[in-house]
């Protein structure tokens, strides 16, 4: 089996693939366009977001048998396309499952407590109790959409801290027998109940631009948003928008709907250096899931899923 991995992963991928005698070539540089070129020559197709694999891709591969995707995004990736041609699709959502349920709470954790500007003002010698007084999270309803491995995760973390984890998944029932304090509800009931929204789900044709400016008005007045999922998952303008207006109380951003910033227009940037200025907004540049830790486990869950299959 030729095995071809096209971005950075750890060391332990390759140990495991090489002593399993896959003939694994890294190539962590590679273009969409390299990869086009060679992937007749491969079995296995291990990628991140960079490649995209649609049908014509899929026309090209004529010898390959899996394809693996680090992390948990399918976005990018022609799913019915890989399944008509017989190739196994593979991903990791578990590698770094944890890493996004703390990103998540730490972020929430820097809005409620004014860390960010908190810090800035001190080391400037700035020293403002009152303007940096923070409000708890203890007597707040947690709604989460989205019920997979990351949602699972922050709401284990979470139910023992806020009142009420509310939670929502379209694809997912019966959850709440795994944790009787995590309430199973509707859309509805989470736009209507909950002070702090975490958004957990894929990109996809039913999710993109989901978070709109009547979703926003439908939410309980001054909640905050939570968004480490996709960025595209959320219209930028229209939560621009409710924040300006205070019907969203906050925002705590890990990922983007354009997240090149050297491609951004002149709207783009007008809207972006907006939200940048607003002090109610925490944003990182989707680094979630990015921990040595989850680079390890990313990395070794790939593995032993690969080499299930060959």
């Amino acid at each position: 089996m030729n095995c071809l991995i096209t971005d950075h992963v750890h060391p332990y991928l390759l140990d495991s693939l090489q002593k399993a005698n896959v003939k694994t070539t890294y190539l962590p540089n590679i273009t969409q366009q390299e990869v086009e070129k060679v992937i007749g020559d491969y079995n296995i197709l291990i990628v991140n977001s960079k490649i995209k694999i649609n049908e014509t891709f899929v026309k090209n591969c004529h010898n390959l048998k899996i394809v693996g995707r680090l992390g948990s995004g399918m976005d990018g990736i022609d799913i019915d396309a890989l399944e008509k041609a017989d190739i196994h699709v593979v991903r990791t959502p578990e590698g770094n499952a944890n890493a996004v349920s703390e990103h998540a709470i730490g972020m929430l954790l820097s809005l409620s407590n004014h860390l960010r500007t908190a810090d800035s003002e001190v080391r400037n010698f700035d020293w403002n109790r009152e303007k940096n007084r923070g409000w708890e999270i203890s007597n707040k309803v947690l709604g989460i959409i989205g019920f997979g491995h990351t949602g699972s995760q922050l709401a284990d973390k979470m139910s023992g801290w806020v009142q009420e984890v509310v939670c929502y998944d379209n694809k997912v029932v019966g959850y709440n027998k795994q944790n009787p304090l995590v309430v199973e509800g509707t859309l509805d009931e989470v736009k209507q109940k909950a002070d702090i929204i975490s958004i957990h789900l894929p990109l996809d044709e039913e999710t993109e631009g989901m978070i709109n400016k009547k979703f926003l008005q439908e939410c309980k007045p001054g909640f905050v948003l939570i968004n480490t999922s996709r960025g595209k998952i959320v219209d930028t303008e229209d939560l621009l928008d409710g924040l300006q207006r205070g019907y969203v109380g906050g925002a705590c951003l890990d990922v983007f709907e354009n997240e090149k910033v050297e491609t951004y227009s002149e709207v783009e940037k007008e809207t972006y250096q907006a939200l940048y200025e607003l002090p109610n907004v925490v944003l990182t540049p989707h680094i979630a899931g990015w921990t040595f830790e989850s680079y390890f486990k990313i990395g070794k869950v790939m593995a032993e899923k690969i080499l299930a299959l060959v």
